[in-house]
């Protein structure tokens, strides 16, 4: 069976992220296996639960949550882009604030993570 990585860089009001969605979807319905999507950069505000994106824009946050619970696709974000964008807080505030920064389908990772992934894969896609 074909494995499948992906690495989103953009944010989620970006028309970028959208094709991502669409690249996994459409990865799924041809029967390869989506091993990890990794957020790094800007990518890590995917995975932000406050951030308020226009009703009238695609949801792209319930997206990638609903991904990870149909499809069982581990969502990772990188802790350094996240801790840079504010998704992180200070070590002493992290046991008890962090995950209300972060929506729960998301896993805090490293670039090891990333490097795994792209081991793993076929192929790996990023935007």
């Amino acid at each position: 069976m074909r494995k499948l990585a992906v690495v989103v860089t953009t944010p989620p009001y970006d028309n970028l992220t959208t094709t991502a969605l669409n690249i996994i979807k459409a990865a799924i319905a041809n029967q390869t296996t989506v091993i990890g999507v990794f957020f790094y950069q800007m990518g890590v505000l995917n995975a932000a639960k406050n951030l308020a994106i226009a009703s009238d824009d695609f949801q792209t946050s319930n997206e990638w949550q609903q991904l990870a619970v149909e499809h069982k696709v581990p969502l990772h974000l990188c802790s350094t882009a996240a801790e840079k964008h504010g998704l992180m807080l200070e070590q002493s505030q992290q046991n008890t604030n962090e995950l209300a920064l972060i929506n729960s389908h998301f896993t805090i990772s490293g670039l090891g993570e990333l490097v795994e992934l792209s081991s793993k894969a076929d192929r790996v896609v990023q935007l």
